[in-house]
């Protein structure tokens, strides 16, 4: 690989040119932390303190100026950490789905900027490929031996990214254990549904497989599994949908108004969402 370039490099060059409302940047090992207006760093969210008071802020004054009305606090929390996590997994589920290799990025390696659409990764602690890998050579590379271990690096590497994360926002959102991880699982499997469909449609499909072998609901600490199902659309065609482990509770902000994969959206609206925007 070129010398300027990481085992990750690829990934998220990959990631940036399907969905350019996310792009990443590897920092050197002596270049400064982004900072100014706009930027929040993951162990700054972490700490619970000004950092977290401010990343909430923008989402209380989002909600106001976009609906006309406040959110309760603990649903402002929810936002938040959904608009943290959603592009923060991708970090790790991405050059995982894309290349077979999964970064440790603990909160101190991580900051995001979410008014631009960005991130910064300080290069990972380690990395874990599978044999074969060229990857496999560069000093802190741990090599496991097949597909599962290497699922179990992502769910281990998401779970070391989140779990501070989620101690922080889970008391301002009324949420704690499960729920907190029930979110989490969420946030993995419709990140990456949603970024392989942008892939095309051989990569939606594939993810869907992987998701599922990923997540099938009996691995701590997530909370229930990928839940994918299939409906029949009104050509006739398999229509994929799932269902979330959480509600990121939007309705409390606009009740006419849910999530297609909400647990209150019921199948008929599912199936009449894609037809309408077909229309």
């Amino acid at each position: 690989m070129p010398a300027a370039a990481s085992p990750l490099t690829a990934a998220y060059d990959r990631l940036g040119a399907a969905f350019p409302g996310l792009t990443v940047t590897e920092l050197g090992p002596e270049e400064p932390p982004p900072g100014g207006a706009g930027w929040a760093g993951a162990a700054g969210l972490a700490a619970g303190g000004a950092e977290l008071d401010a990343f909430l802020a923008w989402d209380a004054d989002q909600v106001v100026r976009d609906y006309g009305r406040p959110a309760r606090p603990d649903v402002v929390a929810s936002f938040g950490l959904h608009r943290y996590a959603w592009p923060a997994c991708l970090l790790i589920t991405v050059p995982w789905f894309l290349h077979r290799r999964v970064p440790r990025l603990p909160v101190t390696h991580v900051w995001y900027d979410r008014t631009a659409g960005r991130m910064a990764v300080r290069r990972p602690v380690s990395l874990a490929c599978l044999p074969g890998d060229p990857a496999a050579a560069l000093p802190g590379t741990v090599v496991v031996p097949d597909e599962e271990a290497l699922r179990g690096e992502v769910r281990a590497a998401v779970a070391e990214h989140l779990e501070p994360v989620l101690a922080a926002f889970g008391p301002r959102m009324r949420r704690r254990g499960r729920a907190l991880w029930g979110m989490a699982t969420d946030e993995v499997v419709e990140g990456l549904w949603y970024v392989a469909q942008l892939f095309g449609e051989r990569e939606a499909a594939r993810a869907v497989r992987e998701l599922e072998l990923l997540l099938p609901g009996t691995v701590r600490p997530y909370a229930g599994a990928a839940g994918f199902r299939t409906l029949t659309g009104p050509d006739g065609a398999p229509l994929v949908t799932r269902d979330r482990t959480s509600c990121c509770m939007f309705y409390t902000v606009r009740p006419e108004d849910t999530c297609a994969t909400c647990p209150r959206t019921c199948d008929r609206e599912r199936i009449a969402g894609p037809a309408a925007a077909a229309a």
